[in-house]
């Protein structure tokens, strides 16, 4: 786990077959009141949790697991995560936290030729992602956990329900998989995915003043160009109609 500023930390994806996201651990350490940032793929959650614990961090620390967005990438070892901390409650956007009390696993698998796919490649079996959530987020909501506040922005295009986390006071950005820190942008052909709304996301990022850019995949940035997600959703912006 590497530190990236006062109050987070960054657990690197392993990729393999297919991508792990990274996970983020916000919050003052001291507080004993962490969040995790989305789970990872498959597999990975004793990765995860060991890589928690060799940073001296007590697993009971972590309160709850905040999703940006549902997908197998992301949430696809929540269940291996929560066993070793039975105590994380489950926080995600209201568009996707439905799906996931109910069983429908479309939001997490994107497409049905990806869903038979990850069946068949990690043994899954139909109806392995229900969960309660225990918070349905909206967007707009001030988060003050862990000794920071966080802007939850609520950002559709890659996926419904898909969300952002803003720290104002350091221009920290957690946006998911809507943009990347090498002009790239998520994906907008899956289930619940739509172009124009991506384009707004993005759009709508762009106001913001982001010094941390920390995606969901790929490298982070500690000190973002001014203008870049501007210009990312302009370079992107013909393809977004």
């Amino acid at each position: 786990m590497a530190h990236v500023t006062e109050g987070v930390s960054f657990i690197s994806g392993q990729d393999e077959f297919i991508p792990d996201s990274h996970v983020y651990i916000i919050g003052d350490p001291a507080s004993k009141d962490l969040s995790l940032i989305d789970a990872g793929l498959t597999g990975k959650g004793a990765y995860k949790v060991q890589a928690i614990r060799q940073a001296g961090i007590e697993p009971s620390a972590i309160k709850r697991i905040i999703m940006t967005h549902t997908h197998l990438d992301h949430i696809g070892c929540l269940a291996e995560i929560r066993e070793q901390i039975p105590g994380a409650e489950l926080w995600a956007h209201k568009e996707e936290a439905e799906p996931l009390e109910q069983g429908d696993e479309r939001t997490v698998y994107g497409m049905d030729m990806f869903r038979e796919m990850c069946q068949m490649q990690y043994g899954l079996k139909p109806g392995q992602f229900t969960f309660q959530v225990q918070r349905r987020l909206e967007g707009g909501e001030g988060l003050d956990i862990g000794g920071m506040t966080w802007e939850v922005i609520h950002i559709p295009g890659h996926s419904a329900g898909g969300i952002a986390l803003y720290h104002l006071p350091k221009k920290i950005l957690i946006p998911g998989d809507v943009v990347y820190a090498d002009y790239a942008i998520g994906r907008f052909d899956l289930f619940g995915a739509d172009a124009s709304e991506l384009k707004n996301s993005l759009m709508r990022l762009a106001e913001l003043e982001v010094d941390i850019l920390l995606p969901g995949h790929n490298q982070i940035v500690t000190n973002l160009p001014a203008g870049y997600i501007s210009q990312t959703a302009k370079q992107w912006g013909p393809y977004l109609t």
